[in-house]
């Protein structure tokens, strides 16, 4: 008995584009774990930049222990931008040296470590925090549940070099903010998703600032945005790090480069069936990946960060 007609070319079809699929999806992970590393190398060098042009020449930086860092600079300092680079985070036991960025949204946290805007500057009386990715973007605080009591975490500022010594590590849902607020010690919050390759909770760490603090330095006010007037007051935080959970503006442009990439495939192929097959598989290669690679930007953008 003779198979029915086209049976077997819908079965051979199926089975191509399930093994296409299967290479797709291989990529994307790979993107996720390395890919976004590259981001991260980009941001990281740009925060550099920004902050040995803005933050390292304001004052000479005090030597660990016992330096004299009761003072902050006197001068009036610029207003901090979202995206600048403030600080410099080293934490010698899980083998962290990053630069942190001013902001935690989604954008911010690709470069690297970010400070919660509102709470204050590493080194400065008070709270001061600061997000970053766990499996993704360089994954800065993939290690930080190996954080014991008493390990040192060295954090530069204009104002100096400041060390805080872990006290307390814990696990809180996204939206338990409180970790975030004003405290009469002076300590460096840390967060992060956890369990790794999941935003279901956040991970904290908290540390106490063991060299003496600074008063926050006095800054110019930056210039209002269109929905801040003058006098208004920072609205509230709604979850620990927006740049931890997924973003749903991308979701527009993943959709569009979807399809890019998509006709840049279907070109190949019908270049393939009209021509030579892999002189055109070769000439669609690179502008195919290149086009996949931005798509992935944009499908990443939609998950939660450790994803």
């Amino acid at each position: 008995m003779h198979e029915p007609f086209g049976v077997r070319t819908v079965i051979r079809g199926f089975g191509k584009a399930l093994i296409c699929v299967g290479i797709l999806l291989f990529l994307f992970v790979a993107y996720e774990l390395w890919g976004t590393g590259f981001a991260e190398r980009r941001g990281q060098k740009a925060l550099a930049e920004s902050f040995n042009r803005h933050v390292a020449p304001l004052t000479p930086l005090p030597t660990l222990p016992g330096a004299d860092a009761s003072t902050a600079p006197t001068t009036t300092l610029p207003p901090i931008d979202l995206g600048d680079g403030v600080a410099l985070i080293e934490i010698p036991k899980i083998d962290v040296k990053k630069f942190v960025g001013e902001g935690v949204g989604v954008e911010d946290l690709k470069n690297g470590p970010g400070h919660y805007p509102g709470t204050p500057l590493p080194g400065e009386k008070g709270n001061a925090a600061i997000a970053g990715h766990r499996t993704t973007y360089g994954a800065p605080f993939y290690d930080l549940q190996e954080l014991d009591a008493g390990d040192p975490i060295f954090v530069t500022t204009a104002a100096g070099r400041f060390e805080y010594d872990v006290i307390d590590q814990k696990s809180v849902s996204p939206d338990s903010v409180y970790v975030l607020d004003p405290t009469p010690d002076d300590r460096l919050t840390l967060t992060t998703c956890n369990p790794r390759f999941s935003a279901a909770e956040r991970l904290i760490i908290t540390a106490k600032l063991v060299t003496p603090a600074v008063n926050a330095a006095p800054r110019a006010a930056p210039p209002p945005t269109p929905t801040q007037l003058p006098g208004d007051a920072p609205a509230p935080k709604a979850s620990l790090g927006g740049g931890l959970s997924g973003a749903s503006a991308a979701r527009g442009p993943a959709v569009m480069w979807g399809m890019v990439a998509m006709a840049v495939w279907i070109m190949g192929w019908v270049f393939g069936r009209l021509w030579r097959r892999w002189p055109a598989y070769a000439i669609t290669t690179a502008p195919f990946l290149l086009v996949l690679f931005v798509f992935y930007e944009n499908v990443s953008r939609l998950l939660p960060a450790n994803v």
